[in-house]
């Protein structure tokens, strides 16, 4: 059976934290592969500065273009917004049933974890890769569940923080795979 790892995420925009992580959790966490679920809205974030899902989804695909070890999924797109990672697990489970799979999450989500929607089932039937953030975590561990603290990188980089840089005009071309970057300058993402 195929180990599939799902990293979820806004990828608002995708930037080379993110693809670093993607790799370390490939080469040392014995997962076949990693695919990057673009979710359109997570119920809790905001949805401001947004850019529109195809966009999202455009640039992930650039990002990753030619490694096999990676995907990008856009089966959140034809689910119910906001987007509920059971439910996406559900549905995933159902057009997949021969792929095992395994949740990809940064420390600060394991510390929300208790308030996403049947949070219950998701430890009781995925296995979970957390890596850390630079911002250590103030959470009560969950007990139950196969959740492993893996030792992956850390990166003091966020979308937000290139967003914020975008509109400022700054140029931060190293933040980014260089084709994201000419997509984004090129369709005037997040001015």
């Amino acid at each position: 059976m195929k180990r599939i790892g799902l990293f979820f995420g806004s990828f608002n925009p995708i930037h080379i934290g993110h693809l670093a992580i993607a790799n370390y959790v490939v080469e040392y966490n014995n997962i076949d592969q990693l695919w990057f679920v673009i979710s359109p809205h997570n119920p809790l974030k905001s949805k401001d500065d947004l850019a529109a899902e195809i966009d999202r989804k455009k640039m992930a695909e650039i990002a990753i273009k030619g490694d096999e070890r990676f995907k990008v999924s856009d089966i959140e797109f034809t689910l119910p917004q906001p987007s509920y990672t059971v439910e996406t697990l559900n549905e995933l489970k159902n057009k997949f049933p021969k792929k095992e799979f395994t949740i990809i999450m940064g420390e600060d989500n394991l510390a929300t974890l208790h308030l996403w929607k049947e949070y219950e089932k998701i430890i009781s039937n995925y296995s979970i890769l957390c890596y850390p953030r630079v911002e250590k975590q103030d959470y009560t561990p969950i007990k139950q569940g196969d959740i492993k603290i893996i030792d992956a990188p850390i990166f003091n980089i966020s979308a937000t923080q290139i967003r914020d840089a975008i509109k400022d005009n700054k140029k931060i071309n190293f933040f980014l795979p260089h084709r994201v970057y000419d997509y984004i300058l090129k369709n005037n993402l997040y001015r």
